[in-house]
């Protein structure tokens, strides 16, 4: 589904082209052709492909998507696969922008994916003066757009990841906490995935060869990759509070269980002494001392009663009750 195709010349907009207008001012070279696609049929991708002259195997890739994002250069076009996260309920939703980019075009393929480039395109059209870099700028722009929402999701994390930490010793469910823990290390994992190959495909847009159509644009690239690399960083980082949280919470389930051990073993040992004497008492032999004293039954009751309360005061000073 076309989403919008503008044209643009010398930073500035030119027209609104329509679907069956494309290959019009496709072949023409003093403009600039900007045109969105969500979610494409496989005949409108062919369409696509005829019409710009896109590389089989990039149309493959944006064909089947589910891509690790990526860069490639065919020629004088390049191709990038940048991953779209999106919060879902309680989920991440991973959708997939695919990118391709030559001197007079750049044609953005998305997928998956519920939010929209139109902010993006606002944001370059009030910026003629950078819209002169040509196609370079604005795969800066799309790139850095979804660079920056990945910073949202990150804090999102980060926040719940402190209140699990809170609840830990708040007395909440163990097992609760490490269901959590485990839903977010896995929306790190996937944020991970997002980022990482990412990283390393802006490295080479800027520094030492790059592409012509990126030529100029280093700075911007450069503030891309720093974007990156904090927000690499944040995902290791929150990922080692993860695994040392689920530690810690294994740790006090162990410290739970010592405990009830330890009231558990107290309390037989309470039990213990007095079915020991009653036990001696109750064997039935015909010859045993003390059987025919007066006192001698309230006598084991006291006997029972000191030494039980001074093992509940041992136990008790030891902490274990």
């Amino acid at each position: 589904m076309l989403v919008n195709s503008v044209a643009y010349k010398d930073g500035q907009k030119l027209a609104d082209v329509a679907r069956e207008d494309i290959h019009k001012w496709r072949e023409r070279d003093d403009c600039i052709l900007w045109v969105a696609v969500r979610d494409p049929e496989p005949h409108e991708l062919e369409q696509l492909e005829e019409e710009f002259d896109l590389h089989p195997l990039a149309v493959e890739d944006a064909r089947h998507g589910h891509q690790r994002p990526k860069f490639e250069e065919y020629g004088d076009s390049l191709f990038f696969v940048l991953h779209m996260l999106e919060p879902d309920g309680e989920d991440l939703r991973v959708g997939e922008v695919d990118i391709f980019v030559a001197r007079n075009y750049v044609l953005s393929v998305r997928s998956r994916s519920e939010r929209n480039f139109q902010d993006v395109r606002t944001r370059c059209e009030r910026e003629p003066e950078l819209m002169q870099y040509g196609t370079g700028y604005i795969l800066y722009a799309l790139m850095d757009a979804v660079v920056d929402r990945y910073f949202p999701i990150l804090d999102d994390i980060e926040t719940r990841l402190e209140l699990i930490e809170e609840q830990i010793f708040a007395g909440k469910s163990p097992r609760a906490n490490i269901e959590a823990l485990y839903d977010l290390k896995q929306k790190l994992m996937t944020l991970k995935h997002a980022t990482a190959p990412l990283h390393e495909a802006v490295g080479k847009l800027y520094g030492g060869r790059v592409p012509q159509i990126c030529s100029g644009l280093g700075d911007y690239y450069r503030d891309v990759a720093d974007h990156l690399g904090r927000i690499n960083q944040s995902i290791d980082a929150a990922r080692d509070m993860v695994t040392t949280a689920m530690s810690v919470t294994l740790a006090m389930i162990t410290v739970q269980e010592t405990e009830v051990t330890k009231r558990l073993a107290s309390y037989a040992a309470l039990v213990a002494v007095p079915t020991m004497i009653a036990g001696i008492y109750g064997m039935n032999f015909e010859y045993m001392p003390e059987l025919k004293w007066p006192w001698g039954y309230p006598l084991v009751l006291g006997v029972m009663a000191t030494i039980d309360g001074y093992l509940f005061w041992r136990f008790r000073k030891a902490k274990w009750l």
